[in-house]
Formats: C-alpha cells, sequence, structure tokens
C-alpha cells in the first residue's frame, strides 16, 4: 500500500517543476531539400540528398537553448545522372561504404533578427568534423495537414564549404572547391 503522504509529497513536487518550453520536431524528408551547385568547368552542376533525417529541438521561450541534429545518407545524393552519382559515391568523392552519414549537430542558435537564424554546429563528412555557421529563417509553426498535427518551416538556409577541407580533392582545377550548400525544412511536431 502507497503513504499517502509520500504520494502526495511526489505529486507536489512535479507540479513546482518548471515545464518545458522546448518542442521537438521532426525532420520530414518528402518535404524538405538538401541540395548542392557545384562548378564541372566552365559551368555549374546541381544536385540533392534523398535520404535524410534529423530532430529540431526549439525552445520557445529562449531560441538560444534549440538545437539540431541531422544526418544525411551519402549514399542518396542524386544529380539525375547515374554514372556521376556513382561516381560521387566512390572513395573519389564522399566514400560511401566507408563514411555512410554525413551528419550536422548544432552547439548553438542564435536569433540575429526577428525570423532569422544563425546555427553553429560541428558538421561531419568523410570523417572529418568542421565548425560552420549557416543563416536560415524560421518560417514559424502552424497546423499540419492531418488533424492535430504541427509543422514547422527553416527556410532559405544557405552556406558554402571547401571540399578540399573534407579530403575531396579528385578533379582538382576540373571541379570547383566551393560547394554552395541550400536548406529547405519542413519538420512535424512529435508529441509529447
Amino acid at each position: 500500500m502507497r503513504h499517502p503522504i509520500r504520494t502526495a509529497l511526489a505529486v507536489l513536487a512535479l507540479a513546482a517543476l518548471p515545464a518545458l518550453a522546448q518542442d521537438t520536431y521532426r525532420i520530414d524528408p518528402v518535404h524538405s531539400e538538401v541540395s548542392f551547385k557545384v562548378r564541372h568547368l566552365l559551368a555549374k552542376v546541381s544536385g540533392r540528398f534523398t535520404k535524410f533525417s534529423g530532430d529540431i529541438k526549439i525552445d520557445t521561450k529562449d531560441i538560444s537553448k534549440s538545437s539540431v541534429m541531422v544526418s544525411i545518407d551519402a549514399a542518396s545524393v542524386n544529380t539525375d545522372v547515374e554514372a556521376r552519382d556513382n561516381h560521387l559515391r566512390s572513395d573519389a568523392f564522399f566514400d560511401v561504404a566507408k563514411y555512410p552519414a554525413i551528419t550536422f549537430k548544432s552547439t548553438s542558435v542564435k536569433e540575429v533578427a526577428k525570423g532569422k537564424l544563425e546555427v553553429t554546429g560541428d558538421f561531419t563528412l568523410r570523417g572529418v568534423t568542421k565548425r560552420i555557421t549557416f543563416p536560415i529563417t524560421n518560417a514559424g509553426t502552424q497546423a499540419g495537414p492531418k488533424p492535430g498535427t504541427v509543422v514547422a518551416g527553416f527556410i532559405d538556409g544557405a552556406l558554402t564549404i571547401d571540399r578540399q577541407d573534407y579530403g575531396v580533392s579528385y578533379g582538382k582545377g576540373m571541379v570547383g572547391d566551393e560547394v554552395a550548400i541550400s536548406l529547405n525544412i519542413e519538420a512535424g511536431k512529435v508529441s509529447n
């Protein structure tokens, strides 16, 4: 039999805890985009990744306590040319057999203007981790397509990395070193 005073104290202690202001949103890859553009000779070639996942934790009271964690399936690279995609999967570029995931884990989130965020964190590609910062717009939240669901949007994220920093040196002079990455994310709120 439970002791009624202990039970009452436990309930009071739980009630005294502050409510968490942090909501978790799971990235919806069907309505999101992780794409890139890189120079090849005199033109630019575009590509994207079709498989990725991650969680965005948004602290509604203090945005600086928010966080982002993303994992991209490197083998899902798609430039709409099968031979090129297979080459990108090889050890000349992503080396997906050895490094199957490209990851990002935030270390800070800062609101620099209304709805404008700067996200800093550790980006890992081919086993090399570098600290990067990129701007992205917090498009807010709204009701999702299914009753009772909520979605959040983060759009127009953009950053440029130097592929040489990550040991991707194949095609020097033919393939540009600077890779422009674009991010547009829709994420669904996870029930607490």
